[in-house]
């Protein structure tokens, strides 16, 4: 039993030895894994942290620039607006404006056709009224003045028969 017991604490002290071996290889390899880790982080952060300050400072220029143009662009919106207000409304003037002017006009020129047309009338009437009151006694009297004249010359040239047949009426014709 004593082979069996010196074999056991043998085959066991091999069994740590062999589970040191391995503790101290993965101890060094975890080393070299860590000193490798350390440096890569070196490196990124010696990368990454300028670009974080940049950012930094980009936002920090960005929120500056924002907090500098915003009452600015509300004074710019609100203008718009205002403007966009008082163009409509001033749109709306001048369409009520218009239309006031057109309905004027157009009533101004129902009164003028209306004038006209009465004034024509008025004209036509007083002409035919000068037609009958004025031209016809005329046309009476140069019948009876062409009459007399006829008579009178009849009278002082006395003359005779027609020749040929003619009448000296036909030069009234």
């Amino acid at each position: 039993m004593d082979d069996k017991l010196t074999l056991f604490v043998e085959v066991t002290a091999a069994a740590v030895v062999l589970q040191m071996l391995i503790l101290a290889a993965m101890f060094f390899t975890l080393r070299k894994l860590s000193a490798f880790a350390k440096d890569q982080a070196e490196q990124m952060s010696s990368r990454v942290l300028p670009l974080l300050e940049d950012t930094k400072k980009l936002t920090a220029d960005v929120q500056r620039l924002l907090e500098t143009t915003r009452p600015k662009l509300e004074i710019i919106l609100d203008n718009a607006t205002v403007v966009s207000t008082t163009a409509r409304e001033q749109a709306e003037k001048v369409q009520a404006a218009l239309t006031a002017f057109m309905e004027g006009a157009r009533a101004q020129a129902i009164r003028a056709d209306e004038l006209l047309t009465r004034t024509f009338d008025k004209v036509e009437d007083t002409s035919s009224k000068v037609q009958n009151t004025v031209l016809s006694p005329i046309r009476h009297l140069n019948g009876i003045l062409q009459g007399i004249g006829i008579g009178l010359e009849a009278f002082f040239h006395k003359q005779k028969s027609p020749r040929n047949g003619r009448h000296n009426d036909e030069m009234f014709i």
